[in-house]
């Protein structure tokens, strides 16, 4: 046998090659981190635009995520995490970059940081739905309700039809 036998087949160069897209190629994670970005309020001006609000014209403390986006915090509040609605409780690394708590109960005696948004005079709460997770619980109660009222109904003594 001969070496020749069992030649390994090498990837050759470029993004083919490595199974490596293109460079500028969106990540498949970017859009669902763009989306969950806007939806933890992570929608302040990007650089190199002042951190400025456009909807109320004040100056925010404008701080990366990592989702790549950049949020616009309420500047010098800090507040006990129990008393801010889950998905707005944004805390900062040591390196300056913000994540937000997400829905999970806070530990006690923690703090956090709130996205201007949710402090914004320019915005209605109707806007902002900071408690988008009391507006499903509604929804769902209220589905179930529905279904309880249409049960109850079903059980009642038919009319004569004739």
């Amino acid at each position: 046998m001969g070496d020749s036998d069992h030649l390994i087949p090498l990837p050759g160069p470029g993004p083919d090659g490595s199974r490596q897209p293109p460079a500028g190629t969106p990540a498949p994670w970017e859009t669902a981190d763009r989306v969950q970005a806007a939806l933890d309020g992570a929608a302040g001006p990007e650089p190199p635009r002042p951190p400025v609000c456009p909807h109320c014209g004040l100056t925010g403390d404008r701080r990366p995520t990592y989702a790549g986006q950049h949020v616009l915090l309420e500047p010098r509040l800090t507040v006990p995490a129990h008393l801010v609605p889950g998905g707005h409780r944004w805390h900062l690394d040591g390196n300056g970059t913000a994540w937000n708590g997400g829905l999970d109960e806070p530990p006690p005696g923690a703090t956090c940081r709130i996205p201007h948004q949710l402090a914004c005079p320019g915005l209605a709460l109707d806007e902002i739905r900071p408690w988008r997770w009391l507006t499903a619980v509604r929804e769902h109660n209220a589905l179930a309700a529905r279904h309880r009222s249409d049960a109850e109904g079903a059980r009642g003594v038919l009319p004569d039809a004739g």
